[in-house]
């Protein structure tokens, strides 16, 4: 999700919305190099972990051809799907900004792609996160409906002051979401897809835990931004995700006034769990840096 810039003010050479022209024909061969090598590496590990629909997106959009992928060729394809949009972006936009956007169909994607010699290390998202990641599932029309009520959402928690609950429900499901299905858990938060490690970590590791999705819960639940996840949320479907993101939140907001943050690696009493996590990795990650 995006982080509130600096200013309120666009950059130099960006429009009053953010967004800036993708120039695709100043990405080099370098830049192309390296989507090739993440698309075609991620591309060999997610069948089986990723959800159908995302398989199914990355295949519409045909995002391997040409490297880099070129916004005005996607565009037309995404658009006659499901009605979405990729604009470019400088960087991180305000959160209003973000939002409008999304209440729009259109997914602001950062223009550049990360080094060739750091292929896992990222400070901020890049084309490859945000492209690979999130695209494909703006092709589902369920999915793509979620995204657009969540920005609408959005506008409306910013004058609410509920922003940071509202921002652990994007982190939980469209970041770091997993799918239950009648084949096992899959995949369809573009934080673990365009993630090698995390594409693994997130199924296989006895780590984390993984619990049944429920909106209050999820929302009073602090992320990581640093390392993998200790909690991961299983929705049972798009749809259900869809309906709990209906519904008035502001019943929900008062509650979440008064209501106290959940620690990151808690399992409440009787709460549904496909995994109870033993936590090892982030103690261990934790005893390192003593």
């Amino acid at each position: 999700m995006s982080a509130v810039a600096d200013t309120l003010a666009p950059p130099a050479g960006a429009r009053a919305d953010w967004t800036i022209d993708q120039a695709w024909d100043r990405y080099g061969d370098a830049e192309h190099r390296v989507w090739t090598t993440l698309y075609e590496r991620q591309r060999a590990l997610l069948p089986g972990r990723a959800c159908d629909a995302f398989l199914r997106g990355l295949d519409s959009l045909d995002l391997h051809r040409g490297g880099v992928p070129d916004f005005a060729r996607i565009n037309p394809e995404l658009s006659r799907l499901t009605g979405w949009s990729v604009v470019a972006v400088p960087g991180l936009v305000p959160d209003a900004v973000f939002f409008d956007h999304l209440a729009n169909r259109r997914f602001p994607s950062g223009q550049f792609i990360r080094d060739g010699g750091e292929l896992d290390y990222l400070r901020e998202p890049d084309i490859f996160h945000d492209v690979f990641g999130h695209v494909p599932m703006l092709t589902d029309p369920v999915f793509a409906d979620y995204m657009q009520a969540y920005g609408q959402g959005g506008l409306r928690a910013v004058g609410l002051d509920r922003l940071h609950n509202l921002a652990r429900l994007y982190w939980y499901t469209v970041e770091f979401g997993l799918l239950q299905t009648p084949a096992g858990l899959r995949i369809y938060g573009a934080g673990i897809v365009s993630s090698r490690a995390e594409s693994v970590f997130a199924l296989d590791d006895p780590s984390p835990n993984r619990l049944a999705f429920d909106l209050e819960r999820v929302m009073r639940t602090p992320y990581r931004i640093d390392d993998f996840q200790q909690t991961y949320f299983v929705i049972p479907s798009l749809d259900a995700l869809l309906d709990a993101t209906l519904s008035d939140f502001g019943p929900l907001y008062d509650r979440l006034r008064v209501a106290a943050d959940i620690p990151i690696e808690a399992v409440q009493p009787g709460e549904p769990a496909f995994t109870r996590g033993t936590q090892a990795y982030a103690r261990g990650r934790a005893a390192a840096v003593q």
